[in-house]
């Protein structure tokens, strides 16, 4: 669940008994500000990265130490526009991956393409449709109905 309340960005997210806050930052400058939705969705992309590497290596008996993964999301000009013709911007994520271990370079290469498949790689590049919908909810405190979820 996530909540925010009626004035600032900051939100509040619960999944099963944890915790989190995601903030916007307004302020340049701010350095303890929680991360924003969008470095959420690098960590969630990271981890998601890590994990089926692990799981891929460890099937295979393959000496891999550790996975490094380093996420950027940028907006960039769409591709294939004439000149002038006004298109939206297309989100880009460059994820980069370090191994750890006396890997093989066909190894090395295996795992990259391995990296293609976890499943929010598979998520993100499929078109995700998203549906909206109210939910009635009352009008309890959502502080309270987050801290209740944490516990």
């Amino acid at each position: 669940m996530v909540s925010g309340g009626n004035s600032g960005l900051t939100q509040k997210i619960v999944v099963g008994p944890y915790l989190f806050r995601s903030d916007e930052l307004v302020d340049a400058g701010v350095d303890d500000s929680p991360p924003s939705p969008y470095e959420l969705l690098l960590a969630a992309l990271g981890a998601c990265t890590g994990m089926t590497l692990r799981a891929y290596a460890d099937r295979h008996q393959w000496p891999l130490e550790g996975v490094q993964v380093w996420l950027e999301h940028s907006r960039v000009d769409a591709e294939g526009s004439d000149a002038g013709e006004s298109t939206k911007p297309r989100d880009r994520i460059e994820r980069g991956i370090s191994f750890v271990g006396e890997l093989s370079e066909v190894q090395r290469q295996t795992l990259v393409k391995v990296a293609n498949g976890c499943s929010l790689h598979r998520t993100l590049t499929s078109g995700v449709q998203i549906d909206t919908s109210v939910i009635q909810q009352d009008t309890g405190d959502t502080d309270q109905a987050i801290a209740k979820g944490a516990d």
